[in-house]
């Protein structure tokens, strides 16, 4: 039964095999007015008629990536029929969990798809990471359940090679694989820093593994962050992305790679004009360390760190989106020898103004290791300048490991307060022995402890739960339920509508959190 398909607007009537057996009659041009210009053949910038000619070229250099992976799916426990265990697999089973058994492990193959794409002639290609890795993105590996035992690479001409993993880097999505191949097609690196807005922009890559694929568009933002990684600082564009495409290539007009296609926004599942390619300014180097040795190298200052968002702006009386604000301090690294503090306000690095942007993690990672970066921050107020050296940074289990700084006070323990409770809307213990053990505090950890918060504060709204530990207000200790009373008061006092909050939640290192204060009931 023949069907509609609508695309772009036009109209075609098709079979049920998919052979177009109608089409709309052809609509005359109209008569040319001679006092109109005819319109040009080329845009400004000289923007071609047709891609044709320039994808001819590249698609080549562009490739499939495909995964072979173990899947772990659960584990095989009884052999009852349609459901039901007789007395002897019962017995089984039991013994089974009496001995901590839990039945062999049942796995499923599966395959993964992406793209990428050749950067030298004897058969190097770059790709995502987590095109290959069977995990998460950002894992630094394969998901514990997944084992990813084959990589193939088909080339446009439909040649297939195996592939070996030169190299990977989990912090920036990207990976490096080789298969032995001779004088294949290759594309190269251009400027991403010289893209702009409006450019236009080619992507090329196996959308939904139907193959070989391009698109165009325009680039319609730089350094987007999105929140998926420390240094994000990805090339927007609108040219069509999708499942499929990450690890291709995004080009420019003169067929040099300018991102590496990763990421889409989309709330279907499918592309909705948002799609977030790796500047070329970030993969070259990583790519030419890969190649190099597997291992890349950044710049590290050993500070934990958040944005300055509205809340955590309004709780210090600052701007907000500049500048991050220091969460935790790591004992003796770069930054604590320098001198920066829990609760300082980094602005600008190394010259570089610190904004959601242009990030503290993505100047530092940048920095030359060994080199002396100037630090501008604000601490109570006032604005400091210290001289911190660069480090490198140490592998991501040591970094993910490093706890919070904690509060040196230990003023002794009093009841919870009333002013916290109408002010906050959460009620506060101290942070005894008994609730220490309970929660698996180290002793380090001095603060009180959120017992009842109200659900209709902001609070709990901000997501603050029973079992919080409370180290600061306002970057004021608050070893006690008094002194966090008092510091409530001192900033309504001083007519603050938001406190800022220092809040630890178990191993995990310390955030700080801005909460509006309740109004008062009169």
């Amino acid at each position: 039964m023949p069907g509609l398909l609508i695309a772009g607007g036009a109209v075609a009537v098709f079979s049920s095999a998919g052979a177009q057996i109608a089409t709309p009659p052809a609509v005359a041009p109209p008569a040319q007015n001679d006092a109109v210009p005819p319109v040009p053949i080329t845009g400004p910038g000289g923007a071609p008629r047709s891609f044709a000619d320039l994808t001819a070229r590249l698609t080549p250099a562009v490739v499939n990536v495909s995964t072979t992976q173990k899947v772990e799916v659960g584990r095989l426990r009884n052999f009852g029929q349609g459901g039901q265990s007789n007395p002897l697999e019962e017995f089984f089973r039991r013994f089974q969990e009496q001995q901590g058994e839990q039945g062999e492990p049942v796995t499923r193959e599966a395959t993964s798809l992406g793209s990428g794409f050749i950067v030298d002639p004897s058969g190097y290609i770059v790709t995502n990471n987590h095109v290959i890795s069977g995990g998460d993105p950002r894992s630094g590996g394969a998901d514990s359940k997944v084992s990813v035992d084959t990589i193939t690479v088909t080339l446009s001409d439909r040649r297939e090679y195996k592939a070996r993993v030169v190299g990977r880097d989990p912090l920036s999505d990207m990976a490096l694989l080789k298969i032995e191949a001779t004088n294949l097609p290759y594309v190269k690196f251009g400027n991403s820093q010289g893209v702009r807005v409006g450019d236009w922009a080619i992507a090329i890559g196996n959308p939904f593994g139907l193959g070989g694929t391009v698109t165009a568009g325009i680039v319609s933002a730089l350094h987007r962050n999105i929140g998926s990684g420390q240094y994000d600082r990805y090339i927007q564009t609108d040219a069509s992305i999708n499942q499929g495409n990450s690890g291709g290539p995004l080009f420019d007009l003169d067929g040099n790679v300018i991102g590496i296609n990763t990421a889409i926004f989309s709330p279907t599942g499918g592309n909705v004009g948002l799609g977030f390619a790796i500047p070329a300014e970030l993969a070259r180097p990583v790519v030419e360390q890969l190649r190099g040795g597997g291992l890349v190298k950044r710049g590290y200052l050993g500070v934990s760190i958040q944005p300055v968002s509205s809340d955590i702006a309004a709780g210090l009386g600052l701007p907000k989106d500049r500048g991050e604000i220091v969460a935790a301090v790591v004992d003796g690294g770069p930054a604590a020898r320098a001198g920066v503090r829990q609760g300082d306000v980094i602005t600008k690095v190394a010259g570089q103004e610190v904004t959601f942007d242009n990030t503290l993690s993505f100047i530092v990672a940048n920095q030359r290791i060994g080199s002396t970066i100037p630090i501008e921050l604000i601490r109570g107020g006032k604005r400091l300048t210290v001289q911190a050296n660069v480090a490198a940074r140490p592998s991501e289990a040591i970094v993910q490991g490093t706890p919070a700084v904690p509060d040196e006070s230990s003023a002794p323990a009093t009841p919870a307060s009333e002013a916290t409770r109408a002010s906050l809307g959460i009620s506060l213990l101290p942070l005894t022995a008994e609730v220490r053990t309970q929660l698996k505090l180290p002793a380090t950890v001095q603060g009180v402890v959120i017992a009842q918060i109200n659900p209709s504060s902001d609070a709990a709204a901000k997501g603050l739960q029973r079992g919080d530990v409370i180290l600061q207000i306002n970057q004021v200790p608050t070893p006690t339920t008094a002194a966090a009373a008092a510091a409530v008061d001192a900033a309504r006092k001083s007519g603050k509508e938001t406190v800022l909050m220092l809040v630890q939640r178990g191993a995990i290192a310390a955030r700080y959190i801005g909460i509006a204060l309740m109004p008062v009931k009169k």
